[in-house]
């Protein structure tokens, strides 16, 4: 689905539970249109109230009344530490569903490599800290934020295809899937946010959206379809050659990094590194939508998260991204720290990134929760 690349994007509006005496505002300023890559403008903000607590099957706001009196029946849950309320799920639910053998391939996958980090201690040296340091900044700031995120799935800005296919190329050893699959789940992410159709929303609770999404392949195929969103690198032959021969990549990797170093390379520079960057890019799904503080009036539940954005390369500031989905810098005050949009800098400075996105000084009011 090309257009939503060049289209404004509409989402099912989310329901709300107040936690002050304000009424709840379902007049028609509650519908929103997002910013798209030709930075159409949005409609007047409004400000969200504090709770969240679910979304009906079709994505409508739910009956205040209703849904007040099946939380305090204890239908509902809060999140530790947040405003945001889950509904309970029965017991056994997620286990007895269908499995499907992508599910379990994931499984093992992520099961595999925490196991591995498991003989970290056991495999200690300083070199193989440093190749683990390394490959964390090459697979996780080059790889997956700056190409994966940034790059290919917002078309943030433009490099040379020679770079733009290097980058891309660090992203698959990251194992987080090939860039066709990982740009899909996040463009639908943005197009359905918090809905019933996010693929992974903290309002499915906090392991969910952190890791358990990516175990329940027919629920998300369920609820966005089939991954029809990345024609633009499905059209390209080197995506499509990552794609049939992905998962060869990082073993090959491994067995180069068996014979540099040993053992220790393989734990620290695949298992301890791999599992590293996969909590820091899950933390962003989990709890940059349960933790922080909301700067812009994005409404969804994207929060600016100090703490993951040092540990993301600046991907912690969510609610700016989400505001801003085309811009290449996520930290936008000069003290939101923000690594990847330091390094697009450079290659701006230095010619090899063009076309670089950011948002105006007049967008960011219009979008910021102290407008009026």
């Amino acid at each position: 689905m090309a257009s939503l690349l060049t289209a404004p994007l509409t989402k099912p509006k989310p329901f709300f539970l107040l936690s002050s005496s304000r009424p709840l505002n379902t007049s028609p300023s509650l519908n929103f249109t997002r910013i798209s890559f030709n930075n159409s403008q949005k409609l007047a903000p409004f400000r969200p109230p504090s709770l969240v607590a679910a979304f009906s099957e079709k994505g409508l706001k739910r009956d205040v009344k209703a849904s007040a009196a099946a939380t305090e029946a204890g239908d509902y849950r809060r999140i530790l530490l947040s405003d945001v309320m889950v509904k309970k799920k029965e017991k056994g639910v997620w286990w007895e569903r269908e499995w499907t053998p992508n599910d379990f391939g994931a499984v093992a996958v992520v099961l595999s490599m925490h196991l591995l980090s498991l003989l970290a201690p056991f495999q200690f040296n300083w070199k193989a800290v440093s190749v683990a340091f390394v490959l964390y900044i090459i697979t996780g700031l080059l790889g997956v934020t700056l190409s994966f995120h940034r790059n290919l799935t917002h078309k943030s800005f433009k490099l040379p295809k020679w770079l733009e296919y290097l980058f891309a190329y660090c992203g698959a050893q990251a194992l987080q899937g090939h860039p066709i699959d990982w740009v899909s789940t996040h463009r639908y992410h943005h197009q359905f946010c918090d809905s019933d159709k996010d693929p992974h929303s903290p309002l499915e609770g906090f392991w969910f959206s952190h890791m358990n999404w990516m175990f329940d392949t027919n629920t998300i195929t369920q609820r966005v379809g089939e991954p029809n969103n990345v024609t633009d690198l499905e059209k390209q032959p080197f995506y499509q050659f990552l794609r049939t021969t992905y998962i060869w990549h990082p073993v090959a990797l491994g067995i180069a990094l068996y014979a540099m170093g040993g053992l220790p390379f393989v734990v620290w520079g695949m298992g301890v590194r791999i599992v590293w960057v996969y909590h820091i890019t899950w933390l962003v799904n989990s709890a940059c939508h349960v933790w922080g503080k909301q700067a812009y009036n994005t409404g969804d539940l994207s929060k600016n998260n100090w703490w993951v954005a040092a540990l993301a390369f600046g991907e912690g500031w969510h609610n700016n991204h989400h505001a801003f989905e085309y811009s290449a810098r996520h930290g936008l005050e000069w003290w939101q720290l923000d690594m990847t949009w330091y390094v697009v800098r450079f290659l701006q400075a230095i010619g090899l990134a063009t076309d670089v996105k950011l948002p105006s000084e007049a967008q960011k009011q219009r979008m910021a929760l102290t407008s009026d």
